[in-house]
C-alpha cells in the first residue's frame, strides 16, 4: 500500500512538471512582444507602397522593405513562412510598437528626434530624399511652386510637416490615410502634386497603370534615413537587427534588393548608409 501511495504522488509531481513545461516551454517567442507563438514573428510593413511594401493580389508581399525585413527575420531565426505581416500605417507606427502588436517595423520609417523619444531604431538601411510627384506636363519644378497649389501627403508623415514648416507654407495640404489615395487624387486632377520620399514616389510611377502619366520633380527637399523601429528600450533586438543589416550589405543582398525593387523605375539610390549610425 505504501509503495502505491509513493507511486501516485510521483505521478502527480510528474504531471505537474509536464503541465508547467507546456505552459512555459522554451518557445523563443513566449516572452517576446510582437510574436504570435508557435515560432512566428509579427513584422510591421506598408501594404500599399509599390517597390517598398505592397500586398499583391495573390496575398503575397513584395518590395524593398519586405526584402529587408525578410532577411533580418532569417538572421533572427525565422524562416519566411514564420513571418506574419502586419499593416502599419504611418500614423500608427509608434502605437503598434508600444502595444506590442509587432516585433519590429520596416515601413519607410524615417528616423527623427521626435520619434526617437518614443521608439528605438536600428539602421539606417536606406537614405531617401523628399521629392514631388507631378503630372508629366506639370510646370512645378521647385518647392516654392507649391504655394497656392493643392498638395497631397499621408497623415503622420514627416513630408507633410516639412512642407508646411519650411518649403511652401501657403500650399493647400490634403492628408490621406495612404499614398494610393494621393496618387488617385493626382491622376484625377484633385491635387497638383504628391510629396513623400523619392523611393516611394518612384515605386508608384513605375506601375503599369501609371506609366507615362507622372514624373519626379527631382528635388532633394530633405534627407530621410529609413530605420527599423523597435519598442523603446529593446536594445538587444536593435543590436541583433543592426548585425543582420550589416551582413545584408556586406554579402551583396542589400544591393540586389535595391536593383530588384527600384531598378525598373530608374531610381538613383544613394549608397548603403552606415548601419548603427542613427542620425536625424
Amino acid at each position: 500500500m505504501k509503495l502505491r501511495k509513493v507511486t501516485a504522488a510521483s505521478a502527480a509531481v510528474l504531471a505537474l512538471a509536464l503541465s508547467a513545461t507546456a505552459c512555459g516551454g522554451d518557445n523563443k517567442d513566449s516572452d517576446n512582444s510582437g510574436s504570435s507563438g508557435g515560432g512566428k514573428i509579427k513584422i510591421g510593413i506598408k501594404f500599399d507602397q509599390p517597390g517598398l511594401g505592397l500586398k499583391q493580389p495573390d496575398g503575397s508581399f513584395a518590395g524593398f522593405d519586405v526584402d529587408v525585413a525578410t532577411y533580418v527575420a532569417k538572421q533572427l531565426g525565422y524562416a519566411p513562412d514564420k513571418i506574419e505581416w502586419v499593416e502599419t500605417k504611418s500614423a500608427d507606427r509608434e502605437n503598434a510598437l508600444a502595444r506590442g502588436d509587432v516585433k519590429f517595423i520596416a515601413a519607410t520609417y524615417s528616423i527623427n528626434d521626435e520619434r526617437k523619444q518614443k521608439v528605438d531604431f536600428a539602421g539606417p538601411y536606406l537614405l531617401a530624399h523628399q521629392d514631388l510627384l507631378v503630372k508629366a506636363n506639370s510646370t512645378i519644378s521647385k518647392g516654392t511652386d507649391l504655394n497656392g497649389k493643392n498638395l497631397c501627403s499621408v497623415t503622420g508623415s514627416t513630408s507633410a510637416q516639412n512642407v508646411q514648416k519650411s518649403i511652401a507654407p501657403k500650399a493647400n495640404l490634403r492628408e490621406n490615410s495612404g499614398y494610393s489615395e494621393c496618387i488617385a487624387a493626382l491622376q484625377s486632377g484633385a491635387v497638383d502634386a504628391v510629396t513623400t520620399d523619392d523611393s516611394i514616389l518612384a515605386g508608384f510611377a513605375a506601375q503599369d497603370k501609371y506609366k507615362g502619366q507622372f514624373k519626379l520633380a527631382g528635388l532633394k527637399l530633405s534627407n530621410e534615413n529609413y530605420g527599423i523601429g523597435v519598442k523603446k528600450g529593446d536594445t538587444a533586438t536593435v543590436n541583433k537587427i543592426n548585425d543582420a543589416l550589416k551582413k545584408m550589405v556586406s554579402d551583396g543582398s542589400w544591393q540586389k534588393a535595391v536593383e530588384a525593387n527600384f531598378g525598373p523605375a530608374s531610381y538613383k539610390n544613394e549608397p548603403a548608409p552606415t548601419i548603427g549610425n542613427i542620425v536625424k
